[in-house]
Formats: C-alpha cells, structure tokens, sequence
C-alpha cells in the first residue's frame, strides 16, 4: 500500500502544488489521479518514487517513510512510465526493456531472456527487438516504455499520462492493453491523466484534484458518477455522466430477443424489414434494408449498412447495451457472444426498464 498523509509540496516560488494531501492507494489496484492542469496529479506520483521531494507530511510504501529509503533503491522497486514513452533513441528496443534488469546486475542474457518474453506481454512481435525507436509508431513506442518499466517485475508502477501522446483508437487500444495486463500481474498501479473518461475506464479508484492540489473526491468510479460531492467535482466528471455511469451497472437481467439474420449470398428476404447479414460463423457483417433491394437478387456486401456497436453479453455491461441499441441503424441492438457471434438483440427499451428496475431497487434498500 501507499500511503499519503497530509502531504505537502511548496516550491521556492511560494507556489503550493499539493496541498495537506491524505489518501492511500490500495495495494494491487489502479488508483488514479486526475484532474484540471495546476492539480498536483503530476507532482503528486512524483513524490511517491522521490523524483520531487515533498516539503511536508509522508509518504509510506508498505509501512516505510519512502524518505528514508536511499532514493537509487526505492525507484529500483517502481516502474515509470511517462508520455511518449522516454526511450534510449540509441538502443534497440530489446537492450530499452533490458534496461532496469542490467543495472540491477542482471547478466546480459538473462536481462534480454526477459526483455523478450515481456515485448510478447505486451503485444509486441519479437521480430521488433533489433528496430530503433523512431522506426516504431507512437502506440508501439508506448507498449515498449510498459514493457521497460516491468521489466525488473517492480511490485509498483507510476504512468504519468502515457497515453496522452497517441491518437484516440490506439489509445483506446492502449487502455485495454494495460486493463488485461493488471488482471494478469495486479500491480499497484497509480496513474496519472487529465481525462476523466480515460480515469472511469481504468481506475478501481479514482483521486479528483482541484487546483492548488487539494482532493475533491476519492471514490470508486460508479460512486463518482452517481454522488459527486460538489459542484467542481460535477461539472469535472461531465454532464453525461449518467450515461457514463450505466457501465457500472450490471445487465445480467436484460432479456435477449431473437434476431432475424441472412447469409452472404442468401436470397435477399422479401420483407420490407431490416435484416443482419452474417457470415459463415454467425459474425455480423452488416445490415440490410428490405426496403432497398437495389435490384440484387442475392445479398451482398457492398449494398450492407454499417452495424454499429456490438453488446457482447459477457460484458455485464448496460452501458455496452444501450451504445448497441442506439447505434443500430435498425433501432435494435447486436447481442454476441465471446467468439463475436450473434445471440440475439437488445432494445433500448428493455435497458431503461433494468435501469428503473435498479433504482426503484436501490430506494428500496
């Protein structure tokens, strides 16, 4: 665990960054900071591995004043992650992972042994670790500064905004990357960002600062959507909020309608009704109007409507479910399974009903 209390950070300006901070990261958990810029976040996981020393309070690591832990040593036991990933343009993408490992005196071949089992981990091709960083894109330069920062398997880890620099679908692809990571390792992980959406998605906690670093909130996410505290804390997380919230709500009670599908290549149906077209594996592939034939007799592809979002049932998720069922350009949302097959379809309808359901719930309780 990590432990913070009433921590404080003041620079020479006057300028107070933290301000009495009390809080405790939970050990094997991601517990994220965000906030506005001018918080704290940044200074605040800084101070946890002493690259800023704090002016007062404490911080503990499992029980110990990290201030009277030899700083070289204490950082030795935390991986760091920053934002454009901070790689040795010099070295191969192997000798970056290597990195920690050998100045902990690991022996060359054991410290690459690891450094290649870890590109796997992180979803690199092995056929990587000869390149430069500057022939890697941003996303792959990212799973690298991961890899380098788990390498001397630290029980720790601090990201600081790393996936700021990339674009939004690889670094959605980045979050659910880190996200299958923890279930594997459970890491305490503390992570830095200034994107709420980015905090709800990943944080088993999230920590919201407000300038002159001050905590507003320290909740779960569910919490934090439901019960903000304040007005700052509200309008921070959002106004659509409550749609963001739904993803924390279980959908196990949504009923599963059936679906009308075709094949690619079937006869095109007679009805004057939307149809999903799948593939040999009941994969959807699309929609088809019945409405516009364009005067094809079997089905086929370059006449499908995009379908939209998919609601794979194992999620558990009511925000999954609803995004599906309003993004269908026939109004009814895709149920699939693990494999990506279908199982049938969701309504819009039938979400808000389990969402009334949990609420009248909820009052009751």
């Amino acid at each position: 665990m990590i432990e913070f209390r009433g921590v404080t950070k003041r620079f020479p300006d006057g300028t107070v960054a933290v301000d009495s901070l009390d809080l405790a990261v939970d050990a094997g958990k991601i517990t994220v900071f965000v906030g506005p810029s001018g918080c704290g976040k940044t200074t605040s996981l800084r101070m946890i591995n002493r690259m800023i020393e704090p002016t007062g309070g404490t911080i503990t690591v499992d029980g110990r004043d990290v201030t009277a832990v030899d700083a070289a040593e204490l950082r030795r036991g935390i991986g760091y992650v920053i934002q454009q990933a901070g790689l040795f343009p010099h070295r191969t993408i192997l000798d970056n992972i290597a990195t920690v490992p050998l100045l902990l005196g690991w022996s060359k071949a054991k410290a690459r042994a690891r450094a290649a089992e870890l590109m796997e981990l992180v979803g690199l091709d092995r056929e990587m670790a000869k390149r430069y960083p500057a022939q890697l894109s941003g996303g792959q330069q990212q799973r690298v500064g991961v890899a380098r920062a788990l390498a001397a398997d630290p029980p720790i880890l601090l990201m600081d905004e790393p996936f700021s620099a990339v674009d939004p679908v690889v670094r959605e692809s980045l979050q659910d990357e880190l996200l299958r990571l923890q279930s594997e390792l459970g890491k305490t992980i503390v992570f830095v960002t200034h994107d709420i959406d980015e905090a709800i998605k990943l944080g088993d906690k999230v920590a919201v600062l407000r300038v002159g670093g001050v905590l507003a909130q320290y909740d779960e996410p569910g919490q934090l959507l439901a019960r903000p505290v304040d007005d700052f804390v509200d309008n921070f997380v959002g106004r659509d909020r409550g749609y963001r919230g739904l993803g924390f709500l279980s959908s196990d009670a949504i009923p599963i309608g059936e679906l009308a599908t075709v094949a690619l290549g079937d006869p095109v149906p007679d009805e004057d009704a939307w149809v999903l077209v799948v593939d040999s594996e009941r994969h959807p592939q699309g929609w088809l109007n019945g409405a516009e034939r364009n005067g094809t007799p079997t089905v086929d592809p370059a006449h499908l409507v995009p379908g939209g979002s998919l609601y794979d049932i194992g999620s558990g998720s009511l925000r999954s479910a609803l995004d599906a069922s309003l993004s269908s350009p026939s109004g009814v949302g895709v149920a699939v399974d693990e494999g990506g097959a279908v199982v049938g379809s969701v309504t819009a309808g039938d979400v808000l009903a389990v969402l009334d359901a949990a609420r009248e719930h909820e009052a009751a309780a």
